[in-house]
C-alpha cells in the first residue's frame, strides 16, 4: 500500500513539476514582463572574462557594452586591463548599484558607466564589442538589433551561441574546478 502511495505522489510531483516547467517557458517568450526573473544573474569567471577580452582583441579604443552586467565585471575588467570604455546594461538597480561601487574600488569609474533598464529598449549601436551572458531565446531575438551594428562590430557571448549565425571563433575553457565554459565570437558584416 505504501508503494502505492509512493508513486502517487511521485507522479503528481512530477506532473506539478512539468506544468510549472511549461508555464516557464511559455513566460518566457515575453521579454517585456518579468524580464529580470527569466534571465537570473549568474557570474561570468575571471578566466573566462580573460577569454572573452582576449578573443575580442580589445584595445583602449573600444567601446564594450555589456548586456545583461551584472556586477559589471566586464567593462571593469576591459578598463583596467586596456583603457577601453564601456556601458553596462542591467535591468536590476541593485546590481547596478554593485557595479558602480566596483568600478570604484577598481579605479576605472572614469572609464565605465552603468544604466538600469531593458536591452531592449535600449540604445547599444554604439558597441564596438558587445558581450553578453543571455539564454538563446534572447540572444535570438537580439540578433536582428546586432545585424544592424556596424561592420566589424565583435560580439562575445558565454555559453550560448546565436543559432544558425556560424561563429567566426569558438573557444572552451577548463576551469580548475574541471568546469568548462564555452565562449563564441561572431564580427558583423
Amino acid at each position: 500500500m505504501s508503494n502505492e502511495i509512493m508513486n502517487k505522489s511521485v507522479k503528481y510531483f512530477l506532473l506539478a513539476f512539468l506544468f510549472s516547467w511549461l508555464s516557464f517557458r511559455s513566460n518566457a517568450q515575453d521579454t517585456s514582463a518579468g524580464f529580470a526573473d527569466l534571465v537570473p544573474f549568474v557570474t561570468t569567471p575571471w578566466e573566462v572574462i580573460e577569454a572573452m577580452l582576449d578573443m575580442a582583441k580589445i584595445t583602449k579604443d573600444d567601446y564594450i557594452i555589456d548586456l545583461g552586467s551584472g556586477d559589471g565585471r566586464i567593462p571593469i575588467s576591459a578598463a583596467k586591463k586596456f583603457g577601453a570604455k564601456g556601458l553596462g546594461i542591467e535591468i536590476d538597480k541593485d546590481l547596478v548599484s554593485d557595479a558602480f561601487d566596483l568600478a570604484k574600488k577598481e579605479g576605472v569609474d572614469h572609464l565605465v558607466d552603468f544604466k538600469q533598464g531593458d536591452l531592449f529598449e535600449l540604445d547599444f549601436s554604439k558597441a564596438t564589442v558587445l558581450t553578453l551572458y543571455l539564454f538563446p531565446d534572447i540572444n535570438l531575438k537580439l540578433r536582428p538589433k546586432i545585424w544592424g551594428m556596424p561592420s566589424g562590430t565583435r560580439v562575445i557571448s558565454h555559453r550560448f551561441d546565436m543559432g544558425d549565425w556560424e561563429p567566426t571563433e569558438t573557444r572552451t575553457i577548463e576551469l580548475a574546478d574541471g568546469k568548462r565554459h564555452t565562449v563564441f565570437l561572431w564580427i558583423v558584416n
